[in-house]
């Protein structure tokens, strides 16, 4: 069996750290020992229904401690498992089953009709598995299972897999075309767990609560980085995210760390945080998107104590590329390649350019992917000499902290002049009244684009389309500054809180 496979590694943590209370949800606590158990034992009903090694296994769940349960289950079954975010579409859904060739699919029962309209017409998928809820009387062409009956099985031992086996089977948030799948073998995903844990370790810190969906690359690192864990701490897990429920169960069990996404942040700041006892509250790790300087500053005065410490990756090197060292972080960095990763900021022509200038950041580390699934034209153009050229721009300092402009596709080119969406979304974020911003580029026969900016106000908040624009106008060139706002209701979010922004795209279309 190879040193870095996920299943041993899993059933090393219970040996390292015994038994004792370890996840938090919906007022029950689940220990070490009994989820070990069940996975060992839901791994052993995988098996008996045919699940070998290789397999694929789609797991489309909101949070749930089966989820924990069906990776590790998984892994020791020897199976690939296939996250899939619950608000995928049934189109996506589709899409995922039968690129991966998906065997199974674990599920809950609120999302089963979904499954079962994605299964028509796809073959290849010869069960699924129902959390929560009996699935009796549910029958149809692929037999339904509850969780529970599966998980009855005796357990066994580990399935032996080799380090460079896949252990998962992702998919990119397919923001610029058809989402694309990205395997990750035993060895990636250990090693970002080690490197990360390495990267960002802070003793005494052994109490975090998870929003985040762990069906997602960030969610699928923070289950590898727990895996490392030299102290025991426990998990309080939320099914989504809720900022009332968040301030909630912050308070209540003390949390010292936290994951967030910059829009969970600012759904945080509607709230009354400052009658809330978060005084335990240490470090925020916030990765996913850039975090406007304003968002991080309000949040740091209004829960003292708190710091928010940003880190960068993307699905292709396992979410994870650099982190901010705890008690060294660098305002507006996500921090320092995290160790043995290698960043290159790098022109159009592939020449490596210096600390301080603006280029795609380029990525090599053990943790990136070496090609997509089945998509050779997509790997020659992402992947040349081992390194993952990540689309994103951005720069390095003298001292090797990363900073992330914007993404490579976002980038506006009006009247020749580069305009990078996100320093005006900072502008706009910075007017009292702005809850969310975000920028766009429309065709423009004069110009070639035009900056157009998308704004929702904070509650009980007024401003008309044409203050923000003076607001801009007052900080950014004129070559920058939107000549058009228009403000929403909400802004639009992909099923991880990143600012959609291929959806304001297609609303400036509709408008014409």
């Amino acid at each position: 069996m190879g040193a870095q496979n996920l299943a041993r590694q899993a059933e090393r943590q219970v040996e390292l750290h015994g038994d004792g209370d370890s996840l938090f949800f919906e007022d029950q606590w689940f220990s070490r020992v009994t989820l070990a158990d069940r996975a060992s034992r839901f791994a052993a009903g995988l098996i008996g229904l045919g699940v070998r090694p290789g397999d694929r296994l789609v797991v489309l769940m909101a949070n749930c401690p089966e989820v924990f349960i069906t990776y590790t289950a998984a892994w020791r079954a020897g199976a690939v498992v296939t996250p899939l975010i619950f608000l995928v579409s049934e189109d996506e859904l589709r899409h995922g089953l039968t690129d991966s060739g998906a065997v199974g699919v674990v599920t809950t029962a609120e999302f089963l009709p979904k499954v079962r309209a994605a299964l028509d017409g796809v073959d290849g998928v010869r069960f699924v598995v129902v959390a929560g809820e009996a699935a009796a009387g549910l029958a149809g062409p692929v037999p339904v299972l509850g969780f529970a009956e599966v998980a009855a099985a005796e357990p066994g031992s580990i399935v032996d897999r080799a380090d460079e086996d896949l252990a998962a089977l992702l998919y990119t948030g397919g923001t610029t075309g058809r989402s694309k799948g990205v395997p990750l073998t035993h060895a990636n995903l250990y090693w970002c767990g080690s490197a990360t844990r390495a990267a960002s370790s802070a003793k005494g810190l052994t109490s975090t609560l998870m929003p985040l969906p762990l069906a997602h690359a960030y969610g699928l690192l923070v289950t590898c980085i727990g895996m490392h864990e030299t102290e025991p701490g426990t998990t309080i897990l939320m099914r989504w995210f809720d900022p009332a429920a968040w301030i909630e169960l912050a308070q209540r069990h003390r949390a010292q760390r936290t994951t967030l996404v910059p829009s969970m942040i600012q759904m945080l700041l509607a709230q009354p945080l400052e009658e809330a006892d978060l005084s335990a509250l240490v470090a925020v790790s916030s990765g996913a998107s850039p975090l406007a300087a304003e968002t991080r500053q309000e949040f740091e005065a209004r829960v003292p104590g708190a710091m928010i410490y940003e880190g960068y990756g993307c699905t292709e090197s396992a979410a994870i590329v650099s982190a901010s060292p705890l008690g060294a972080r660098r305002v507006g960095s996500v921090g320092l390649p995290i160790p043995g990763c290698e960043v290159t900021i790098q022109d159009d022509t592939g020449r490596v350019l210096r600390s301080g200038q603006d280029g795609e950041i380029c990525v090599r580390s053990p943790g990136v992917l070496s090609g997509y699934w089945h998509a050779p034209d997509a790997t020659a153009a992402a992947l040349s000499d081992g390194w993952l050229h990540t689309g994103d721009i951005g720069h390095l300092d003298a001292d090797g902290y990363l900073y992330v402009v914007d993404r490579k596709k976002d980038l506006i080119i009006r009247g020749g002049f580069n305009v990078y969406p996100r320093d005006i979304e900072d502008v706009l974020l910075t007017h009292p009244a702005v809850a969310q911003a975000g920028v766009v580029g429309r065709p423009d026969t004069r110009l070639g684009e035009e900056v157009v900016a998308f704004a929702s106000l904070r509650p009980g908040a007024s401003a008309s389309a044409e203050e923000l624009i003076q607001h801009a106008r007052a900080h950014l060139a004129a070559t920058k500054y939107p000549r058009e706002i228009k403000i929403v209701p909400t802004m639009p979010l992909t099923s991880v809180g990143k600012l959609d922004r291929k959806r304001l795209r297609e609303w400036l279309r509709a408008d014409g």
